[in-house]
């Protein structure tokens, strides 16, 4: 389900006094989700008809919310101007953990109603149409981890985010009895999720200390996108109620990272498994051009599965994040992991991590398997043996290289258009002026004595 409410239920515990507050919130550039909360009789007389507005600035900020130079859609000498939110009724839910409140996802637009082309949400609105032009529907599940401390997100910030408590001593990868010290908060993020509409399946115990995985039912690509966001931004909201802070950075210390592993495939019309087939390993010819084509594009498109300098971090031989351009049946070394059978057979994208920003991600793995099937590419065969020593192509090892590799790809352009390619161009090199003007701890360990 997309959400659980209704505009008519919503309007009926507005009457009620149960809800009293709209949330009209949309993915930003990062992935986060922003926007602003109004007043049920305002969401009633003037957004549910009209829309609301909010400066075009906030998908052309920083992380720290700068305004940047470098972006065509807005800047100071263009104003700074409006943009339309347009509510997505379909994604209307109660958001438990909040009381009295309702949310919806808004697709951005300008005055003119023409669609804001950078939008995360927008661009893979694009992809899905692509899809659907064939007849296609893609289903997406994403697995999303986190390390959790028992400092609260002020206290963190204070100590400058160093000397933190992770909330368990060890690693706990599948280990019920130091997990459980962590069940109230699960709970809290479990219950909260499933009242807000998405289908909860569990969660587990990972490897770093603190670290946790919740994992949640797949769903059609715009609903688990839009899921995976929410429950990103609501899962810190709980853990603030409790006291405890959470991050889903994709390298926090020098151990395991923060994975995002996309497991995606698409069905036919009337929701047949075109995946599947008579041909090796049970794929149909559309799955392997699907494969090649999502292999042939990964470094070009790395950039929209890895979008931060920390990123880049979190690839290490031997740590079950991938260097290595290849793809295997069941063989977790590989970027790409392909799995089940008949009806569950999907391809997992290994390479994102927990700073991914999902609506990215599903569009280059859309983006990536069209070009296979158009071109019809041959599927190597696949990677038997541990992919970190197979001698394959890697990944780009940092933001400037792949950025790079962004800008010079014609099938990046012909997918999603320059507008696009441009703006997550600039966001880039935006990351990496930032961090190339920064001061690190460690660069005063080794320079403020020693040299």
């Amino acid at each position: 389900m997309a959400g659980n409410l209704t505009t008519a239920e919503l309007d009926a515990a507005i009457d009620s006094g149960e809800i009293d507050t709209v949330v009209v919130a949309f993915p930003d550039a990062q992935g986060r989700l922003v926007g602003k909360r109004v007043a049920a009789r305002f969401w009633r007389d003037e957004v549910l008809p009209h829309g609301a507005e909010a400066c075009n600035y906030l998908l052309s900020v920083d992380v720290d919310m700068n305004t940047v130079d470098g972006y065509a859609m807005s800047s100071w000498e263009k104003g700074y101007g409006d943009m339309l939110l347009v509510p997505d009724l379909d994604t209307l839910r109660r958001v438990p953990w909040q009381e009295g409140t309702a949310l919806v996802m808004a697709d951005l637009a300008w005055e003119d109603r023409a669609p804001v082309v950078q939008s995360p949400r927008g661009i893979l609105n694009a992809q899905r149409a692509r899809l659907a032009e064939r007849g296609l529907t893609p289903y997406v599940g994403t697995e999303l981890e986190f390390i959790v401390f028992d400092d609260s997100f002020r206290d963190a910030w204070a100590k400058g985010y160093t000397g933190l408590t992770a909330s368990t001593d060890y690693n706990v990868d599948y280990n019920l009895l130091a997990t459980t010290r962590l069940e109230p908060l699960l709970r809290d993020i479990r219950r909260g999720m499933d009242g807000a509409g998405m289908y909860c399946e569990g969660v587990k115990g990972e490897c770093n200390d603190g670290q946790q995985e919740i994992a949640f039912r797949y769903a059609e690509a715009l609903e688990t996108a839009d899921n995976h966001t929410i429950y990103k931004n609501g899962a810190k909201e709980i853990a603030d109620r409790h006291g405890k802070s959470l991050t889903f950075m994709a390298k926090f210390d020098q151990r395991e990272g923060n994975s995002c592993h996309i497991h995606l495939s698409v069905r036919g019309e009337n929701g047949e498994a075109v995946m599947a087939g008579d041909g090796a390993h049970g794929f149909s010819p559309l799955m392997e051009h699907w494969i090649a084509g999502i292999l042939a594009t990964l470094r070009e498109f790395t950039l929209l599965y890895a979008p931060t300098i920390n990123s880049y971090k979190r690839y290490a031989k031997g740590s079950f994040a991938p260097t290595g351009v290849a793809w295997g049946v069941d063989n977790r070394t590989c970027a790409l992991r392909v799995v089940g059978h008949g009806a569950s057979l999907r391809v997992e994208n290994r390479v994102p991590g927990g700073d991914v920003n999902p609506y990215l991600a599903i569009s280059a793995i859309i983006a990536g398997g069209l070009h296979g099937i158009e071109n019809e590419l041959p599927l190597p065969a696949p990677l038997t043996g541990n992919a970190y020593a197979a001698g394959v192509d890697t990944l780009p090892t940092t933001l400037r290289e792949a950025a790079k590799l962004f800008a010079e790809s014609t099938v990046a352009r012909a997918a999603f258009g320059d507008d696009v390619v441009e703006h997550y161009l600039n966001q880039a090199r935006i990351e990496v002026e930032a961090f190339d003007a920064a001061v690190t701890d460690w660069e005063r360990v080794r320079g403020f004595e020693r040299l």
